[in-house]
C-alpha cells in the first residue's frame, strides 16, 4: 500500500514538472518572439505568465518535501525526489531568463534591436533547442540527449564571446549607443544562463539515472 502512494505521488510529481517545462518552452519560444517582432504585448504577457511557473515551482516543491517526509525514501526512490527538487529550480531559473529579457524588450524604443548584433539571434536560437532538449530529455530519461545538451554549452559561451565584440564594435563607432549595447549584453547573459540551466537539467538527469555527475558519485 505504502508503495503504491508512493508511485502514485512520485507520478503527479513528474506531471507537474511536465507542465512546467511546457510553461517554460513556451516562454523562451515567446520571448524569442517578442525580441525578433519587438512586440511589447507578448513581452508584457511573458512577465505576466512567470507568475504561473513561479505557482508550479511551488507545487512541486510542496509535492517532493511532502514525499521525503511521509514516505521517506531512499536509494532510487531519493534520487527521484531529489531530481525533481533541482530540476524544478534551473526550470523556473529559466522562466526568469525569459521574463528579465521582457523586461528589457518593453524598453526598446525604435531601432530593431534583434538584427543589430549579428549572434544574438543565433544565441537565442541555440538556448531554445537547449531548453528543448534538455526538457525532453528529462520527460524521456534520455541520456544520450542529455549529453549533446551538455557539449552545446561550449558553443552558446563562445557565442556569447561573440556578442561582447560585437557591442565593443558598435560602442567604438558611435558611443551614444551605449544604453542600447548594455541591453544586448544583458540579453546576452541572460541567454548564456538559460543555457547553463539546461545543462543544469541534463546532469540531474544523469544523477537520477546513474547516482553520479560528471563521474563523480552522489548517491
Amino acid at each position: 500500500m505504502m508503495r503504491k502512494l508512493f508511485d502514485e505521488e512520485l507520478e503527479k510529481l513528474n506531471v507537474d514538472l511536465t507542465k512546467m517545462g511546457h510553461l517554460v518552452e513556451v516562454a523562451i519560444e515567446n520571448m524569442i518572439d517578442a525580441f525578433k517582432h519587438q512586440d511589447k504585448a507578448l513581452a508584457k504577457e511573458i512577465i505576466t505568465n512567470d507568475r504561473l511557473i513561479n505557482d508550479m515551482e511551488r507545487t512541486v516543491e510542496s509535492r517532493a518535501f511532502n514525499l521525503i517526509l511521509r514516505q521517506q525514501p531512499i536509494a532510487t526512490d531519493l534520487r527521484n525526489v531529489t531530481t525533481a527538487l533541482k530540476i524544478v529550480t534551473d526550470l523556473e531559473r529559466i522562466g526568469d531568463q525569459a521574463a528579465d529579457i521582457a523586461e528589457i524588450i518593453m524598453n526598446f524604443e525604435g531601432e530593431h534591436a534583434y538584427k543589430t548584433v549579428e549572434h544574438i539571434p543565433t544565441m537565442a536560437k541555440k538556448a531554445k533547442i537547449m531548453v528543448h532538449e534538455s526538457i525532453d530529455s528529462f520527460i524521456k530519461k534520455d541520456l544520450s540527449t542529455a549529453r549533446l545538451v551538455k557539449s552545446m554549452d561550449d558553443e552558446i559561451d563562445a557565442l556569447f564571446e561573440e556578442v561582447k565584440q560585437e557591442v565593443a564594435e558598435i560602442i567604438k563607432e558611435n558611443s551614444e549607443r551605449i544604453d542600447y549595447c548594455i541591453d544586448f549584453l544583458m540579453i546576452a547573459k541572460y541567454l548564456e544562463r538559460v543555457g547553463d540551466h539546461a545543462v543544469n537539467i541534463c546532469e540531474w538527469l544523469e544523477f537520477n539515472q546513474t547516482g553520479s555527475v560528471n563521474d563523480q558519485r552522489l548517491i
